[in-house]
């Protein structure tokens, strides 16, 4: 199996705290790995890590043969961009945009010039997009706003996204957020489905979806590996001591540290900023065609 992510004495500090420390993780080509832990265990920050938004403040980073430890050139970094897909809480989608064109973007990678500028797509990736609505069964709402859609249709549209990009590595934070248990379970299974083949590492809060999700199981506490164990191996008793042990210690470092008050962890800062965000593209004018 080839090499995916390869790391090595990385280690992440944020106002002078260490939120991650990992000594070495490999993951293999074509794996699925989730990633637990209690709410500030460094899980968004590993993520964050492998898509090259966060430069470790220490160590070794190689995701599909980059380092990321160091700045990459203006061509690496697209070709990352590429080949690396996210999902995140937010699910990053634009608003006032159709489902249609929202999975159209996913083709940006691979456009160039005027029509990304204006969002005019070539019929071969109008073809792709209409293939990937139809696999997540969003067809029927294609032409639709995506801030008319349900959560799970909006998921649904990310993921279809995802298909259209096609990328070798996929980093999902909480996937099934804010969603129901059998719409959780709904996504969960279109995401693996459609990610079949490639590089899956998500963040996992419910870990009743950890079948779904995942063939092994990375447990994180305090910015450090805890277990790293097939799926099948791991039991509800470890799951429980992972986050048990992690919240007390939480409790236990802010009732020593009155500054640890003041500072949020970057999982957290993440979610506040996702709520800020406000998405401020205009809207296509009526009778817009993506595809031409």
């Amino acid at each position: 199996m080839s090499t995916c992510i390869d790391l090595r004495g990385v280690r992440c500090t944020l106002a002078g705290r260490t939120v991650l420390d990992i000594e070495r993780l490999v993951v293999g080509e074509g794996e699925r790995v989730a990633l637990v832990g209690h709410s500030g265990a460094g899980k968004s920050t590993l993520l964050r890590v492998l898509s090259g938004f966060t430069r470790p403040t220490a160590g070794q980073v190689s995701v599909l043969g980059l380092r990321l430890d160091s700045p990459l050139p203006p061509a690496r970094l697209r070709a990352l961009r590429c080949e690396a897909g996210q999902v995140l809480q937010g699910l990053h989608l634009v608003p006032r945009l159709s489902a249609l064109e929202n999975v159209l973007i996913g083709s940006l990678g691979r456009i160039t010039g005027w029509r990304s500028w204006v969002r005019r797509y070539p019929a071969h990736e109008c073809e792709r997009a209409h293939a990937a609505l139809s696999t997540v069964d969003m067809l029927d709402k294609a032409s639709m706003r995506t801030d008319g859609l349900s959560g799970g249709e909006r998921q649904k549209v990310a993921i279809a996204r995802l298909l259209v990009q096609a990328p070798r590595l996929i980093l999902a934070d909480e996937p099934t957020a804010a969603l129901d248990p059998a719409a959780a379970q709904e996504i969960c299974r279109v995401l693996g489905a459609a990610t079949a083949g490639a590089t899956l590492v998500s963040v996992v809060h419910n870990t009743a979806l950890l079948p779904l999700l995942a063939d092994r199981v990375i447990g994180l506490r305090q910015g450090r590996v805890v277990f790293d164990l097939a799926q099948a191996q791991v039991d509800a008793a470890q799951l429980a001591g992972l986050y048990r042990s992690g919240a007390a210690e939480e409790a236990c470092e802010r009732s020593h540290d009155p500054s640890a008050l003041r500072h949020r962890s970057s999982d957290n800062m993440d979610s506040r900023l996702r709520r800020e965000h406000r998405c401020t593209q205009t809207a296509a004018p009526a009778g817009h065609s993506p595809c031409h």
